[in-house]
């Protein structure tokens, strides 16, 4: 999670490992409640295309990998759970 660089201070929230998945809030409360919304709609988007969510590395895997290294010393990181959906 990353504090926006504009006046109202708001959120966001980023998936390393899931491209355009994102969200936020005006708070971090916020932003935690919105991000599983954001993370069950692209699940939901990859079901219907027939694809299967790629496994999510571990904090270790993601501090080894140079393209978001950096980000991970600055940003909040906060584990988000895909919400059990009824069948």
């Amino acid at each position: 999670m990353w504090p926006s660089a504009g006046s109202d201070h708001a959120v966001g929230v980023w998936f390393p490992d899931l491209p355009g998945c994102s969200s936020g809030g005006d708070d971090i409360d916020k932003a935690l409640r919105n991000a599983p919304e954001a993370l069950e709609i692209y699940a939901e988007s990859f079901e219907e295309d027939g694809k299967a969510l790629p496994r999510p590395r571990t904090l270790s895997e993601m501090k080894s990998d140079p393209a978001i290294a950096d980000d991970l010393k600055s940003y909040i990181v906060a584990l988000i759970e895909l919400p059990a959906r009824a069948e």
